[in-house]
Parts: C-alpha cells; sequence; structure tokens
C-alpha cells in the first residue's frame, strides 16, 4: 500500500508540475484537465508494462536467488518442501 501511495503522489505531482500553469483560477481550465488526463493515463500504462516485466522476472530472481544459496526454490519462490522418509507408511 505505501508504494502504491508513493506512486500515486509522485504521478500526481509530476502531472500537476507538467500541465498547470495558472493557479489564479479555481477551475482547471480544459487544456489543463485535457492535459492531467494524457499524463496520468500515459503514467498508468508505463506503471501496468513495468509490473507485467516485474512479474515475469520474480521467478528467475528466486530460483537464482536460491541457487546462490544452495536450497532448491518452488515456482512460488517458497523453498522445496523435504521428501518423506522412506519407511512403512
Amino acid at each position: 500500500l505505501r508504494d502504491f501511495l508513493l506512486v500515486y503522489n509522485r504521478m500526481t505531482e509530476l502531472c500537476f508540475r507538467h500541465c498547470v500553469c495558472n493557479l489564479n483560477y479555481r477551475l482547471l481550465t480544459g487544456r489543463e484537465e485535457s492535459c492531467l488526463d494524457s499524463c496520468a493515463a500515459r503514467l498508468v500504462r508505463a506503471n501496468h508494462r513495468l509490473m507485467g516485466a516485474y512479474v515475469g522476472l520474480v521467478p528467475a530472481l528466486l530460483q537464482r536467488r536460491a541457487a546462490e544459496h544452495g536450497a532448491p526454490a518452488e515456482p512460488s519462490g517458497l523453498p522445496a518442501s523435504p521428501e518423506p522418509a522412506p519407511g512403512p507408511a
């Protein structure tokens, strides 16, 4: 939640600084509003692409980290469960 709020606040500040140039009026002009809409849409699309790439890379990163530590890892990123001991069931 904290990371989401940080991204949201940065996006808001970036778009506001880029699009709003006149603080003399209470309401946004049509030009400012359309600029804010397109700015936010661009940043949201970029964030979605980054998150998609991140989700695709996480399993490989977890496997590499597990290999460095000498423990096999499951695709979920958790260590593999131990094999049951041989013997009568």
